[in-house]
């Protein structure tokens, strides 16, 4: 920590204690950032969290669709690099954002309770009322993402994709331009939630239709792998069903070598209650060519208890279920985009 703290770990008082996070300047990401904090004062009112802002590579590079950039810490990179020359202590990140392999002496210290994972529909003002079934042929749809767009012309082979990069203001101003190109846009229903922009949302693509990234939906708090005081603090933070969902979904992607840019999709259900004995997951996911052509889609349920080595094992057998099914050759071509 960057100053000398005391934690009563029975009553979760301290004293005397600052932690410094780490958090991407955009308005997003401080409303998430600044929800973990106030939620941290809750738990620990005498520590002071201050919070330190920067810019990623993938805030700063707009004008090249995120596919292209290669580049698997897009949004990361620069906040692990404050976490490692102790800047900061702790990072907050939007858990899709974050790779599924980490920087050496770097861990996971909490994954908060997941929001809706779905992505969602924004239509512009002239189509309201409609849904994606009902749009007219050539109609554009922005995304900037290779996963949203390859299993979208899988349904949807009559519309035109567009890239759309920005955060989710930018990205509406482009939708809401009465002389801009764009019928409608894809975004997640968690950010449009914490934006407090639930009302943009015109339709929530189900399952059948579309499968979320990888941790969407859920924050991620990075932190040093021995810094045992912050993990210790973080601990009250963590949601043990978010977590294991999220281990399974990270394990299908690590074992598959995906990134944010690949279109690998995945969904999990618990088909149990909580405490349940020999508690099942089921894990659904996904992996298609960009063009929505090649297609690999299968599921697996499996008992995981609350066992998180059980749940990264889950996500780990489908990845051999999908390799099995021809899912490298897939990805390998993607694989081998030029990295900035």
């Amino acid at each position: 920590m960057t100053s000398s703290s005391v934690i009563d770990t029975n009553t979760n008082q301290e004293q005397g204690a600052t932690a410094t996070i780490g958090s991407r300047k955009s308005q997003l990401a401080l409303i998430q950032t600044y929800y973990v904090r106030d939620r941290l004062k809750e738990i620990y009112p005498g520590y002071e969290f201050p919070v330190v802002k920067m810019s990623t590579t993938g805030d700063n590079v707009l004008d090249v669709a995120l596919s292209k950039i290669g580049e698997k810490s897009l949004f990361t990179k620069e906040l692990e690099v404050a976490l490692e020359n102790r800047t900061v202590d702790f990072v907050v990140h939007s858990l899709k954002d974050l790779p599924t392999t980490l920087p050496p002496g770097m861990v996971i210290g909490a994954i908060l309770e997941r929001e809706d994972p779905r992505d969602a529909v924004v239509l512009a003002e002239r189509f309201q009322g409609l849904s994606l079934e009902d749009l007219p042929e050539g109609s554009i749809i922005g995304t900037s993402s290779v996963r949203r767009i390859a299993q979208l012309k899988i349904k949807y082979p009559q519309f035109n994709f567009q890239d759309i990069r920005g955060n989710l203001n930018t990205r509406l101003a482009k939708l809401d331009d009465p002389n801009g190109p764009y019928t409608a846009i894809i975004l997640a229903v968690a950010g449009l939630k914490r934006m407090g922009w639930e009302s943009r949302i015109s339709q929530i693509l189900v399952e059948s239709n579309m499968l979320h990234a990888v941790g969407q939906g859920a924050l991620g708090i990075e932190c040093r792998e021995g810094d045992s005081d912050i993990i210790q603090l973080l601990s009250f933070l963590n949601h043990h069903d978010t977590r294991l969902r999220c281990f399974a979904e990270r394990g299908f992607m690590r074992k598959l070598e995906g990134g944010c840019s690949v279109p690998i999709g995945v969904t999990t259900e618990w088909l149990d209650e909580a405490g349940t004995p020999n508690r099942r997951l089921r894990l659904h996911g996904i992996v298609s060519s960009p063009d929505g052509q090649e297609v690999i889609q299968d599921q697996i349920i499996e008992e995981i208890g609350d066992d998180e080595t059980k749940a990264t094992g889950l996500g780990e057998q489908l990845a051999d279920i999908f390799i099995s099914k021809g899912a490298e050759k897939i990805l390998e071509p993607l694989k081998n985009i030029r990295k900035w």
